[in-house]
């Protein structure tokens, strides 16, 4: 099912940095309504498109302003999904389920902006987006480039680590590894990741509790097994969240990574 006309409405937002306009989006996603943030530099100009996919669910890891913000300002129209039933939009998250094709619907409104340069879109995930980012990818195989920071890369891993989280899990998802194979099953990347053509950049914390490394380190294996061109920078003294100074350095660092890829 394809959505002719992608974007429903465009609301100026208040931005955080002067160099950057920010819009409130609403967008159709399989048929509802959904919303997410555009961030756009002031300057006019033809930009690489940066598609922001967030980590958490619901209220928890939401998409900052100025986290956007930072990253249009490196030379970035960014675009970035609140996902289903998020800022009053409809439907409901299902964890890297249905939830997909609002990423996707993301893409494809990247790519029909006229600030956007439609050759050059990259992916990046944060946290439970590290999924939704490589997902994403396998399903546009002709991305510029895919990010994965913090990210998980197995659903069914994550339940696994995240005695926290499995009540949710179960509820969004349908139960367990062990009692919904099918539903983990669909959610897990890896088994696709042949299909993903682009080059890939993993960003991971070693101390990392919330998304452990081995979530990295599957991708990694995956990837190498594919015999596909990757990336990664691992931080041995790190967890989940870096110290600013460190993650603004990182910030730049990948974006430079990302508009040097070539295709």
């Amino acid at each position: 099912m394809s959505d002719s006309n992608v974007i429903v409405e465009q609301l100026a937002f208040p931005s955080p940095n002067p160099h950057v306009k920010l819009s409130l989006i609403t967008y159709l996603s399989r048929g509802l309504k959904v919303k997410g943030m555009l961030a756009e530099p002031i300057e006019d100009g033809k930009y690489d498109g940066f598609l922001y996919l967030r980590g958490g669910i619901k209220g928890v890891g939401m998409v900052r302003p100025a986290r956007i913000a930072q990253f249009a300002s490196e030379g970035f129209v960014v675009f970035a999904p609140f996902y289903r039933g998020n800022w009053g939009g409809e439907g409901n998250e299902d964890f890297a389920g249905t939830d997909r094709h609002d990423a996707f619907a993301g893409f494809k409104i990247l790519k029909s902006l006229s600030s956007v340069n439609p050759e050059r879109i990259h992916i990046f995930g944060f946290s439970r987006g590290g999924v939704m980012a490589l997902l994403t990818g396998i399903e546009y195989p002709e991305a510029a480039s895919v990010v994965t920071w913090g990210g998980v890369s197995d659903v069914a891993l994550t339940y696994e680590e995240r005695e926290d989280l499995r009540r949710m899990m179960k509820r969004v998802i349908g139960g367990s590894p062990n009692t919904a194979t099918e539903q983990y099953d669909a959610r897990n990347p890896l088994t696709d990741l042949g299909k993903l053509d682009a080059p890939i950049l993993i960003i991971h914390g070693e101390q990392d509790h919330n998304v452990s490394i081995e979530h990295a380190k599957k991708l990694e294996g995956k990837l190498s097994e594919l015999g596909r061109k990757f990336d990664t920078w691992y931080f041995h003294d790190f967890t989940h969240y870096f110290p600013p100074a460190t993650n603004r350095k990182v910030v730049k660092d990948l974006c430079q990574w990302m508009k040097k890829q070539k295709r």
